[in-house]
């Protein structure tokens, strides 16, 4: 007999405007499930990814790619499960996907908008984490937006985080000679040396960005791998080379009263040092998927990468989680596991 409610995480208010997200923003429902329409799945969600991007679609601006959460309705974003029903051939009962309806216990989907995953291949946390939307998106930002080249300097910033931790190994085994991070703590500066690969790391919360770049790669940078703007993307422009590149991916530090308006006043540097300076949005590249899942995969096979993720359970700590993540409280991709009795 399948369910016909789910629990899920909704909307309750807006953040106040350049405040943090709060616990009581949110709340936990039951409501009903949609009947199964034509070419439709019903899907019990084992794991759902939290990811900083969902911050912008809190509040009523663009600082996001995709739509606002709107007051009162659910909240959406990776996730993957199992198909209890299916009113299609395409997609069958049992199958595990891959989709964009998390954030609750069962999800009802276009079979269209999911996408099948080997769990035998590989955990299913790894296919929302190195073999997912984050490390895709380490993988398009180093190679096609940071153009690396062999032998190149390349510093990520939030280098611990989901797609920090993969942007620093992919970098390496591309052929930079160094990578050097940022982490907010002396054990994640000693985690990213001592188990991710990076050759160093500074942590910025005792040390500023300025003067910690500065030792960590005292002959410069060719690469920034940008994911958190604001002071640290001030660090990199005094400290990239000319003709340096900078991969701005995202920009956290915008939601914060210490991070807005510091880069935009140092963009001189960039002049000076003939840096490209380019955005992107990984849905953008899907044509670089194919040789993505491929390299990675057999890296993750191989031992040369890693899968790290912080998993918490139960969609009634889901927020918990996504509030954590935003203040650096997880290392490598944050997941929540939903189905308590599957491994992730």
């Amino acid at each position: 007999m399948n369910p016909s409610t789910t629990h899920l995480v909704t909307l309750q208010r807006r953040p106040a405007p350049g405040g943090d997200p709060h616990p009581d923003d949110f709340a936990v429902e039951e409501r009903p499930i949609p009947a199964l329409g034509a070419g439709q799945l019903l899907v019990r969600n084992i794991a759902m990814s939290v990811d900083p991007s969902m911050r912008g679609r809190l509040d009523v601006g663009e600082k996001h790619y995709t739509t606002n959460f709107e007051i009162g309705e659910p909240l959406d974003g990776s996730a993957i499960g199992v198909v209890l029903d299916a009113d299609t051939d395409t997609i069958p009962v049992g199958a595990i996907v891959r989709h964009r309806m998390g954030w609750r216990d069962h999800a009802v989907i276009d079979a269209a908008t999911a996408t099948v995953i080997d769990a035998e291949a590989a955990p299913i946390g790894a296919w929302l984490g190195i073999l997912g939307q984050t490390g895709f998106t380490a993988w398009v930002g180093v190679k096609r937006i940071g153009e690396l080249r062999e032998g190149d300097t390349v510093f990520v910033s939030a280098a611990a985080g989901a797609v920090g931790s993969a942007a620093g190994p992919i970098a390496k085994l591309l052929g930079a000679s160094r990578v050097v991070g940022s982490a907010g703590g002396a054990a994640k500066v000693q985690m990213l040396v001592d188990e991710i690969g990076y050759d160093d790391a500074f942590d910025y919360r005792s040390e500023h960005p300025r003067e910690g770049l500065k030792r960590v790669a005292p002959d410069g940078i060719d690469v920034y791998f940008d994911n958190v703007g604001g002071p640290h993307l001030v660090a990199a422009l005094k400290n990239l080379h000319v003709n340096g590149r900078v991969a701005l991916c995202g920009m956290i530090s915008q939601y914060s009263a210490d991070g807005q308006g510091q880069d935009i006043n140092q963009l001189i540097e960039a002049v000076l040092r003939r840096v490209t300076i380019r955005g992107f949005i990984v849905r953008d590249h899907e044509d670089m998927r194919p040789e993505f899942e491929q390299t990675v995969a057999a890296w993750l096979r191989g031992g040369k990468v890693e899968n790290r993720q912080t998993v918490t359970d139960g969609i009634d700590h889901a927020v918990d989680a996504f509030l954590a993540m935003l203040k650096g409280g997880n290392v490598g991709k944050a997941l929540v596991r939903l189905d308590t009795t599957r491994t992730v």
